[in-house]
This record gives structure tokens, C-alpha cells and sequence, in this order.
């Protein structure tokens, strides 16, 4: 269902697409997470364990901008993977940061869990063939650009 707000075209044409994206958004990351019920991790300690795994050990700052989230948030999140065992703070050079590593069961957890991860993605994307795969990509990528150009920026991105 779309607007039914009575602005101008464009108007109505920018609100039916936003509501569009939203729900669609929203659809896809219900389905994905639900997979992660099984192991408990919420999609931000994924978010988190599968950066440390993928990109190497990196502070909390990094880890925030690339989450698109708040420093704060970010800060709840590895309390609680820190309490689970699954994370590890380290101080680096800099005595003000600490780096954030992953211990032996948080690698065993996100190298089992994170394939499935990646195959429920990948269901949710079976309605689009490979061509709409690429062109949903640019169009994102090109939204997220121009809007970021307008001045907006996810939480925890500052450029």
C-alpha cells in the first residue's frame, strides 16, 4: 500500500518509494534474523562479530561507523559479547582505545553461524535475478550517496 497523501507527483511518487524501501527493508531483515535465534546473537553483536572476523581487530570507534550505529550503542553491544565470552578488549598504542578481538569461542561462533547467515540472505534475494541483484545495488548505493550529499548520515558516520 502506498501514500495517500494528495501532494505534488514527485512528492507522491519519493513517499510511495521511501514506504516501499522501509517495508521491504523491514521484511528482508525479519526473515535474515530470524536465523539468528538459534545461536542468540542480536544482529548487532553479529554485526560486530562478523566485522572483527572479517576486517581483523579494531576499536570501538571503527567498529560504531561501520555498524552505522552510535558509539553508545556499540558500547552495550560488546559489554554484553564481552560478558558472553566472545569479545575481548585489549588497550592498544593509543591508552585511551581499546581494540576489540575476538576470543576462541567468539571465532567458533561467527565461522558456524555466519554462513547461514549469508545463505537466509541469500534466499531473501531469490526473487531478484542476478541482473536485479546489480541494479538494486547502484540504485542503493546511489540513494545512500545523494542523500548523504544532502547532509544526512547514518549514526556513527561522521564523513
Amino acid at each position: 500500500m502506498g501514500t495517500h497523501y494528495q501532494g505534488t507527483d514527485p512528492d507522491v511518487r519519493a513517499l510511495d518509494a521511501f514506504i516501499v524501501l522501509a517495508r521491504a527493508g523491514a521484511s528482508v531483515s525479519a526473515y535474515v534474523e530470524r536465523g539468528l535465534a538459534t545461536a542468540k546473537p542480536t544482529a548487532s553483536q553479529l554485526g560486530v562479530l562478523e566485522a572483527v572476523l572479517h576486517l581483523g581487530p579494531m576499536c570501538q570507534s571503527e567498529l560504531a561507523a561501520k555498524l552505522l550505529v552510535s558509539p553508545g550503542n556499540v558500547t552495550t553491544v560488546l559489554d554484553n559479547l564481552e560478558r558472553r565470552k566472545l569479545i575481548r578488549r585489549e588497550r592498544g598504542e593509543d591508552r585511551r582505545r581499546f581494540q576489540i578481538h575476538l576470543t576462541g569461542p567468539g571465532r567458533k561462533l561467527i565461522e558456524k553461524i555466519f554462513p547461514g547467515h549469508v545463505t537466509r540472505i541469500r534466499e531473501a534475494m531469490t526473487v531478484l535475478s542476478p541482473e536485479e541483484l546489480l541494479s538494486l545495488r547502484r540504485l542503493l548505493r546511489k540513494l545512500g550517496t545523494g542523500a548523504a550529499a544532502l547532509g544526512a548520515r547514518p549514526k556513527g558516520v561522521t564523513r
